[in-house]
């Protein structure tokens, strides 16, 4: 059985929309992007220690929109280039029924029901599935109870104003602190386990 890891960029208010680039999603007139770059450091550590297994991307249609104009197109001599090669090389599941619609390579459709499609592929063999951004798919994710580990890398900034990783929609469910580290700069990394279901409040 495959885990389901989500990793965010995240707010003290908990927004994650646009972390990386002023026009990666203006979704709601939203202006801030580019918010993380500020507080760059080695907590970016985290995510780049998550590429270095083997592992499958779970993308929203928005977030693999972007993705597909960026990591297909990074320059041999760049600095990303190889998270570009994992990227490029490896599977993408997409929140689309448009299969016709993905020309990035190796990538798939997850269909009508993106639901019923993620718990399909936990209970088959392959790599753990890492999300990337894709607010919306991962609230569906966390109201459906599919999500296994969280890795939260705390900006110290408040936003006011953007996409949040958590809503109202969150099935209630109990996750257990597997470690916390606090980067040069001040952003805490936490990672998080899922434990089960949310016990009853004692008197």
């Amino acid at each position: 059985m495959r885990k389901l890891i989500v990793p965010a960029f995240i707010t003290l208010d908990g927004v994650i929309q646009s972390p990386g680039n002023p026009d990666e999603d203006t979704t709601n007139g939203f202006t801030r992007g580019g918010w993380f770059w500020p507080y760059a450091d080695e907590a970016t550590d985290a995510m780049e220690d998550l590429f270095q297994r083997p592992f499958e991307l779970l993308l929203g249609r928005r977030t693999y929109n972007v993705f597909a104009g960026f990591w297909p197109n990074v320059a041999q001599d760049s600095p990303l280039r190889g998270t570009a090669d994992l990227f490029n090389r490896t599977t993408k599941h997409v929140a689309t029924h448009r299969s016709d619609s993905l020309d990035w390579s190796h990538s798939r459709a997850l269909g009508a029901d993106a639901v019923a499609a993620v718990r399909e592929l936990k209970q088959s063999d392959g790599p753990d599935l890492l999300t990337q951004g894709s607010s919306e798919l991962v609230q569906q994710l966390l109201a459906t109870d599919l999500v296994d580990e969280l890795i939260l890398i705390v900006v110290p900034i408040l936003l006011g104003t953007g996409k949040r990783l958590f809503d109202e929609s969150a099935q209630p469910t109990a996750f257990r602190l597997l470690s916390s580290t606090t980067s040069s700069k001040g952003n805490v990394v936490n990672h998080y386990v899922r434990e089960g279901k949310l016990g009853a409040a004692s008197d």
